[in-house]
């Protein structure tokens, strides 16, 4: 499949809310301004996202403005023994961009605070490390009355990432998006009297940068892992059936700070659409050969919102993936055991 690379920088979106180009970039080369949307002003959606895991334990934090509901999640989650998580989502009502989300994933601070609870996303500089990013988060009633409190920074982050340019089939929609996989992360959370730290030789970082205008309804499969190979980074971002991808898919291999194309990917997930077995083993494809996984799941983080008019039923299946993963140049990576997720959401809103 040949797919359409951005290369240099461009505006966004042109006068009429319409993406300038569509395709995918290994860098942030598109530049987005709120200010040129032009579709109805409670569609927009933004959002921050950071996962952070060393396949003991993860923290996964988010703060979304979608115009009319702002949502920040906390999650924690424990893969040991009987795994199990803990997910707050504090609602905001109508923040229309009042958060203030940073229009690049480059600079900026991402924060948002309500009662009992608080969490800044901060990019700042390392004399030793040079540019991080710090994620600082508080609950006070998080478990059982147990607050969590955690600081956690992100580092070496990857020369080159994905970034995605997809259109919807409607005039001023648009999904914009950056996935950074491998950044090292070091840090210590703190729920209850229990410490869980988090240290740079096996634990990774992930963000999900967005800013887009989406249709209704929408059904999208996401996967991502982030780990060493022979003591060398590795991780993949993979996903589709998200708006009109004929000029390129956001699959993606990252090896060593570089990231290799891939075409069409493919969950084989057990059972039957709507009736899933989310915790059997699943597979994973691409049409060009170049991926082949095994994917042997070890949590289901589900959770479902129907509130008729909005809804949204989502799984993040947390598990270990095995297999061989092709990069640019023909050579063929073992991959044995390496944590990430796999995630099917559908949703409206």
């Amino acid at each position: 499949m040949w797919q359409h690379e951005i290369t240099q920088t461009i505006p966004l979106l042109d006068s009429a809310g319409n993406l300038t180009q569509t395709g995918y970039a290994k860098k942030p080369f598109p530049i987005y301004d709120r200010s040129a949307v032009r579709s109805f002003p409670l569609r927009l959606k933004e959002w921050d996202y950071y996962l952070v895991t060393n396949g003991r334990f993860a923290l996964a934090l988010t703060v979304a403005d979608n115009s009319y509901m702002g949502l920040d999640s906390i999650s924690f989650l424990c893969f040991e023994g009987e795994p199990w998580q803990v997910t707050k989502s504090p609602v905001r009502l109508l923040p229309r961009g009042s958060t203030g989300l940073p229009s690049s994933s480059a600079s900026g601070v991402t924060a948002s605070a309500g009662k009992g609870y608080g969490l800044t996303f901060l990019h700042t500089q390392n004399k030793e490390s040079g540019a991080v990013r710090q994620l600082l988060v508080q609950v006070d009633d998080f478990q059982d009355g147990q607050p969590l409190s955690g600081s956690v920074t992100l580092s070496e982050e990857p020369e080159e990432s994905m970034v995605i340019c997809t259109p919807f089939d409607k005039p001023g929609h648009f999904y914009y998006n950056q996935k950074i996989n491998c950044m090292r992360a070091s840090g210590t959370v703190k729920l209850g009297d229990q410490s869980y730290v988090f240290s740079p030789e096996d634990s990774f970082g992930v963000l999900d940068w967005g800013r887009g205008v989406w249709t209704y309804r929408s059904t999208w499969y996401w996967g991502s892992a982030s780990g060493l190979i022979g003591g060398v980074p590795f991780g993949f971002n993979l996903g589709y059936g998200f708006g009109n991808a004929s000029a390129a898919t956001e699959n993606m291999l990252f090896y060593n700070g570089k990231a290799h194309k891939l075409s069409h990917i493919k969950f084989h997930i057990p059972g039957k659409p709507g009736r899933e077995d989310w915790l059997s083993p699943w597979r994973v494809t691409s049409d060009d050969g170049r991926l082949e996984l095994d994917f042997q799941p070890v949590l289901d983080r589900a959770s479902c919102t129907d509130l008729k008019l909005l809804k949204s039923d989502q799984h993040q299946v947390f598990g270990r993936f095995t297999g061989t993963a092709t990069l640019d140049d023909g050579t063929a990576l073992p991959i044995r055991d390496l944590f990430g997720f796999a995630e099917k959401v559908s949703s409206k809103w």
